[in-house]
């Protein structure tokens, strides 16, 4: 009888540690979502107005730290308070910036040298254009090395690697 009880208290701290191990793995690989969107968080976004306060907490009796003074400007949402949203740009500089402030559209920034707008996602495809570094395009599909730009009435496909806006491992359709 004791073994038996042995045996049972054993099995079940084995598939105790077993639920606890495939919990930790499933909430490593779950994306955080934002408290108020439930959208995932870190996301891109882009500066809906061409001149936006930064403050330095949620809401408006913080202090302005700075203001952002280009509209479609490529955003990264790091966190989310009641109606304000933390954002950083490419340099990690940021704050809090109401979400009226804010659109989903999506717009990368180039940081690359002098990048050729190819019209496939080729590297010996035909150029478009020449975009410098911190234009900002309109960004459309992508795949693991590529992306669909619009900028300056141009289409075309840069490389991943150049932009500033758009997550390494992100495939867009």
């Amino acid at each position: 009888m004791h073994v038996l009880v042995q045996w049972f208290r054993t099995t079940r701290l084995l598939a105790c540690v077993i639920l606890l191990a495939a919990t930790v793995t499933q909430a490593q690989q779950a994306p955080t979502l934002g408290p108020e969107t439930h959208l995932p968080l870190p996301r891109y976004v882009s500066l809906k107005a061409s001149e936006a306060n930064v403050r330095r907490g949620p809401s408006l009796s913080h202090r302005i730290d700075w203001v952002f003074q280009r509209r479609n400007m490529p955003l990264q949402v790091i966190a989310e308070y009641g109606h304000w949203r933390r954002v950083i740009d490419r340099d990690g500089q940021g704050g809090w910036i109401h979400y009226t402030m804010l659109s989903g559209a999506r717009t990368v920034l180039v940081e690359g040298q002098n990048t050729p707008l190819r019209i496939r996602p080729e590297d010996d495809a035909l150029e478009n254009a020449v975009l410098e570094p911190g234009v900002i395009a309109r960004l459309g599909d992508c795949n693991t090395e590529w992306c669909q730009l619009t900028a300056g009435g141009y289409r075309g496909w840069a490389p991943k690697s150049v932009l500033w806006g758009v997550a390494a491992g992100e495939i867009r359709e």
